[in-house]
């Protein structure tokens, strides 16, 4: 079996930041920048045969890409993929982040969820007006959680819900068992979101996933349930949720919505039971130096001849993976 297929030489990263993170390169990989705005620096597209995409999206990537005729590996920046195997095509090798933004999104699901159920979002809102206003709100503590989502980021988010004594229950693709005891099968979310007082949805979107959270399970929640999806817009059906918001009945605490961003004149934006923050959830100081040691450790691997990691199609590896 012959390693030919995956040998990577060049790889582009997208800012003069990362490219020095990256020194010193090892031995077979040479490395240029290249934001996917312009032409590479010094390099031709055709000796391309890595690329990491910038941190966000952009109209030019579609017709960056199609200038590397030789491109073998797609390195996404984030956990979230949606789009990219079909941007790069199935020859192409497609890796996300996944682990890089983990403790900060995790973080920001619990911080959503807090604010919410202890009215921080209210208290600020009084606060520009002066005014004193004590409320007795729900509370974290001893509230039923229904996670959606056992990924990476799914466990650190049960991880910190841990000391908070929350009754929590895990939804995965399909039900089955793990370390930490049941996952449920997404089939039964509409039973299971009758007893929930806190919905966290964090799962990759793909098309068993889009609009997984639709108004069959909205409507199952109990009144006054709190929705919080950390993990991609279309997960949940934007209509659906924002009746439900709307007439009061549920919460939500969204840090991704559908579209993206919702527009000026959206009916969430005005909804006191709604907060909404920009998509931060990765967005934190941990994240450049995160991403720094996972792109040394992901251009090591290359450099050996291994598999990157992370990987969510295999492009080139795939025979290998076949071999095997």
């Amino acid at each position: 079996m012959s390693p030919e297929p995956q040998k990577i030489r060049t790889i582009t990263v997208p800012t003069a930041e990362l490219y020095e993170a990256l020194q010193p390169l090892p031995a077979g990989i040479s490395a240029a920048v290249w934001d996917f705005d312009g032409d590479p620096d010094g390099i031709e597209y055709a000796d391309i045969d890595a690329v990491v995409a910038p941190y966000t999206g952009g109209k030019v990537w579609q017709e960056s890409l199609v200038r590397v005729p030789n491109l073998k590996l797609l390195q996404a920046q984030t956990t979230g993929y949606d789009g990219l195997p079909e941007l790069a095509g199935e020859s192409t090798a497609v890796a996300s982040a996944a682990g890089v933004h983990a403790a900060a999104t995790a973080e920001l699901a619990l911080g959503l969820i807090l604010a919410s159920l202890r009215g921080i979002d209210a208290a600020v809102r009084d606060q520009l007006r002066a005014n004193w206003n004590p409320q007795r709100y729900p509370g974290l503590a001893d509230r039923r959680v229904l996670l959606v989502g056992v990924g990476g980021i799914g466990q650190e988010i049960a991880a910190r819900l841990e000391p908070f004594e929350v009754e929590l229950t895990r939804v995965g693709s399909t039900a089955r068992d793990d370390d930490a005891g049941h996952v449920h099968g997404v089939a039964e979310l509409p039973v299971l979101a009758a007893e929930a007082e806190v919905l966290v949805v964090i799962t990759p979107l793909n098309e068993k996933t889009r609009h997984l959270i639709d108004a069959k399970v909205l409507a199952a929640l109990p009144d006054g349930a709190l929705v919080v999806n950390v993990a991609r817009g279309p997960v949940v059906d934007t209509a659906a949720l924002t009746k439900e918001v709307t007439s009061g009945r549920l919460r939500a605490a969204l840090d991704v919505v559908d579209p993206e961003p919702l527009p000026a004149d959206h009916p969430l934006w005005n909804c006191t039971n709604a907060i909404i923050t920009p998509h931060n959830g990765g967005n934190s100081g941990a994240f450049t130096p995160r991403i720094q040691g996972f792109l040394r450790r992901q251009v090591q691997r290359l450099a050996d001849g291994r598999e990157p990691v992370n990987l969510v199609q295999a492009g080139p590896w795939k025979q290998s993976r076949d071999a095997d």
